[in-house]
């Protein structure tokens, strides 16, 4: 197998807000739905240390069976394909370098419950095993 053009990263964080879901056009014409979020990615050096990525997530992707376990605080880690996306501060009028991820898939760490409470991603979704069978995965009851 070539890797020649593979883009693949995988990404550790918080979420910074609820997914925002939202049906856009696409250009052959053609309806699709797309969840938008933020990851807070802290740096191990220094905890105030940290950056952002914006999240997109496909509604035909494994990753968005998760959206309904993705709440404010919940900790994620994110597969999927990074671009840079640099920006201008709307405070001073700086450049940043940003960055966003087409999201593949999830895995759920630790979520916030409706109350706000931490509960280990086990507690979320008992039962479930997830297998790799050739390139898709398939839930199984264990």
């Amino acid at each position: 197998m070539a890797s020649v053009g593979l883009n693949k990263w995988i990404v550790s964080g918080n979420l910074a807000a609820d997914a925002q879901i939202k049906a856009i056009e696409l250009r052959n014409g053609e309806q699709a739905t797309l969840a938008e979020a933020t990851l807070y990615v802290r740096r191990l050096r220094g905890r105030d240390d940290a950056f952002t990525v914006k999240l997109r997530i496909w509604d035909k992707s494994l990753a968005w069976r998760k959206l309904p376990y993705l709440k404010k605080g919940s900790l994620i880690i994110c597969t999927g394909s990074l671009e840079p996306n640099p920006y201008i501060t709307s405070s001073g009028n700086l450049p940043k370098a940003g960055l966003e991820m087409t999201v593949l898939d999830i895995d759920l760490d630790i979520v916030r419950g409706f109350e706000g409470e931490s509960v280990s991603a086990e507690a979320v979704l008992p039962n479930q095993h997830v297998e790799e069978t050739g390139g898709s995965a398939v839930g199984a009851p264990v």
